[in-house]
């Protein structure tokens, strides 16, 4: 049998949530709060729900390969021409893409410590050298980040706004100071996944059109609540994406997930009723937390992070048995610190009773 490269062996898989089917059999719990994947709690928009029932009629046929009318639509949207999107299986897939197309074994690949660890995924797949720059505070160090990216001459260099797992954000003006020290070589790729529940948000289209080198991703598994379906892409220069098409699966996005982003863009008050959710459980998680002398990190994204003061594994195991599933973060480096998504006011107020609980001993 062939043998598998050096990188692969060389590489720690993802370790994704723990999905609800297999705590409830481990467990034998039937009664689950899950808040541990940044989902929205209100599930997708109904006008998604129903574009996929019709969708359903024409799944026997291959859906249009780039995905164009989704792609003319975020053209509308964001004021640019439909050839500057690049529509993905997930936001995942367009970070796999532009690491394949553009990363050499060896090269270098600037990354945040304590951040999404896709980022470094792509980067390792590659046999790339990944660099990673820890962050200043909760937030990325961009002067350091930038340095790097010079110092090593990187290819591509990952951003997150907010930051997945602390939530935190960085000024526009900061990330155009980075820019101007960025070699116009590196690639820099922006995350946004959680853009939409910030309340400081900044004008990503502009940045686009000053920086060539820059890349924004976005998903429709957050706010819009199709993380089943696969859904997210990204904006960039013609001819930076061009090449991604060479490397592309020509189905890789699915005819239902069009047809459901298609809907949920157009469901407005889906996605406001979604950011008043959020802000109204943060507000309550904060409010807990002060109360239970719990230091967190003020989050622009729909999770806080918190620190427990204890093993993260412990609190993750003791609440998991209250049937509250939340993510521990050893995985990110944080081992006292765990990450809970922003539910309904009823999960919200289970997880604060549970955690209470669980901090006294019970």
């Amino acid at each position: 049998m062939a043998g598998v490269r050096a990188a692969v062996q060389a590489m720690r898989p993802y370790v994704p949530g723990k999905p609800v089917e297999d705590v409830q059999r481990e467990l034998g719990l039937t009664d689950l709060v899950k808040l541990n994947q940044n989902e929205n709690p209100l599930g997708p928009s109904p006008r998604a729900v129903e574009a996929v029932r019709a969708a359903l009629a024409r799944a026997h046929t291959y859906p249009e390969g780039s995905a164009r009318a989704l792609r003319e639509r975020l053209g509308r949207l964001w004021d640019l021409p439909a050839e500057w999107f690049l529509v993905g299986n997930g936001s995942d897939e367009v970070f796999r893409l532009l690491a394949e197309v553009y990363l050499e074994p060896g090269a270098p690949v600037v990354v945040p410590g304590t951040s999404f660890s896709a980022y470094r995924f792509v980067g390792e797949l590659m046999g790339a050298e990944v660099v990673e720059v820890p962050l200043a505070g909760w937030t990325m160090d961009l002067p350091a980040m930038a340095e790097a990216a010079a110092r090593h001459g990187a290819r591509l260099l990952f951003l997150c706004r907010p930051n997945n797992p602390t939530g935190a954000v960085f000024p526009e003006a900061d990330l155009r100071r980075a820019m101007a020290r960025i070699p116009a070589s590196t690639l820099v790729v922006l995350d946004e996944a959680y853009r939409e529940f910030d309340t400081t948000p900044f004008d990503s289209r502009s940045l686009l059109l000053d920086h060539p080198n820059l890349v924004v991703t976005r998903t429709f598994s957050k706010i819009y609540g199709m993380a089943g379906l696969r859904l997210g892409y990204g904006i960039m220069r013609p001819e930076v994406l061009a090449p991604l098409y060479t490397a592309r699966d020509p189905f890789s996005v699915n005819g239902l997930a069009v047809a459901a982003g298609l809907a949920a863009l157009d469901d407005v008050e889906h996605l406001q009723r979604t950011q008043a959710l959020t802000r109204e459980g943060r507000a309550y998680l904060y409010a807990a937390f002060e109360r239970l002398g719990l230091p967190y990190v003020a989050s622009e994204a729909n999770f806080v992070l918190f620190d427990a003061g204890r093993p993260a594994a412990e609190v993750f195991d003791r609440l998991l048995r209250r049937g509250v599933l939340v993510r521990p973060c050893g995985s990110f480096g944080l081992p006292t610190h765990l990450r809970v998504t922003v539910g309904t006011p009823e999960e919200n107020a289970r997880f604060v009773a549970a955690l209470e609980a669980v901090l006294r001993g019970g």
